[in-house]
């Protein structure tokens, strides 16, 4: 049975027996009727997959694997803010009349700064060192730019991620502020796991482990019968990641360059109403 699923079932147990409610304050999501989105929450979670193993996707409702890849492409090797280089419309409630989600994301990755090796935007940094200085413990992302929050339709949820090389290994932190359990857990578990084992590939090394730090795992008022719902089906097996093994740069990659064989999963769980 797939890991993904056994990680994110006692992730949701613990946040609803043991959580913290938010119903006592004033917040800041609003249901699509203006209702305020209240969460129940647990502060500090951590989960470890081994990528080596298997790939973390969870079978108990299907994750959107093909649209996950795009929306990574769009930020990491687009390095674009804009939606209408997006497949999906996840993004769009975000979205200004040009598309841009302002200063966010992809903007970030995509700023050039100054090194003594000359000037590279984060992403060409991390690729630099994966390939000249692997023993380096300074290779990390970071687009949480507090300089250009007000500029940011919506501040970075996931906003950091350090690699570290260990023998021929490449892992990985993702780090995340806040996380919407039921409708982005897994969507970004399998995106960084695809970033994982691209940056690995195109550095001669292999996917090692993710480790997800989550500082606000949250579950909404109106997702906890949702959650509930699933945590009552039996997981499935975890399917085989293919990625394609020819291309060695990075910015080659199309959302076709993967996929997943034999991936199954349970039906949907209802339309999943989401806050903004």
């Amino acid at each position: 049975m797939s890991k993904a699923d056994l990680i994110f079932m006692d992730n949701c147990k613990k946040i609803i027996t043991e959580g913290v409610w938010d119903t006592d304050r004033e917040v800041r999501p609003r249901w699509e009727d203006g209702a305020p989105a209240h969460t129940v929450k647990m502060f500090g979670l951590t989960n470890r997959y081994d990528l080596s193993e298997e790939f973390p996707i969870m079978t108990l409702r299907k994750t959107g694997f093909k649209n996950a890849v795009d929306e990574l492409l769009w930020i990491w090797q687009k390095k674009s803010n804009n939606v209408n280089d997006l497949n999906s419309h996840i993004w769009d409630a975000w979205a200004d009349e040009t598309g841009s989600i302002g200063k966010a994301y992809g903007y970030q990755l995509g700023v050039k700064h100054r090194y003594k090796e000359g000037e590279m935007d984060q992403v060409d940094r991390i690729l630099f060192d994966l390939k000249n200085n692997p023993a380096s413990r300074r290779i990390m992302s970071n687009i949480y730019n507090h300089s250009d929050l007000m500029d940011m339709h919506l501040y970075p949820c996931a906003y950091s991620m350090t690699f570290n090389v260990s023998g021929d290994r490449l892992n990985a932190i993702l780090n995340q502020r806040s996380q919407d359990m039921l409708v982005a857990n897994n969507w970004n578990v399998c995106q960084y796991a695809v970033l994982v084992h691209m940056m690995a590939q195109v550095s001669g090394l292999k996917a090692g482990t993710l480790l997800h730090v989550i500082a606000d795992a949250h579950i909404y008022d109106r997702h906890v019968p949702l959650v509930e719902e699933m945590l009552k089906r039996e997981p499935m097996d975890a399917p085989r990641f293919i990625m394609d093994e020819t291309i060695d740069d990075f910015y080659k990659f199309t959302v076709d360059s993967f996929a997943l064989e034999n991936y199954q999963s349970h039906g949907s769980i209802g339309k999943i109403p989401v806050a903004v």
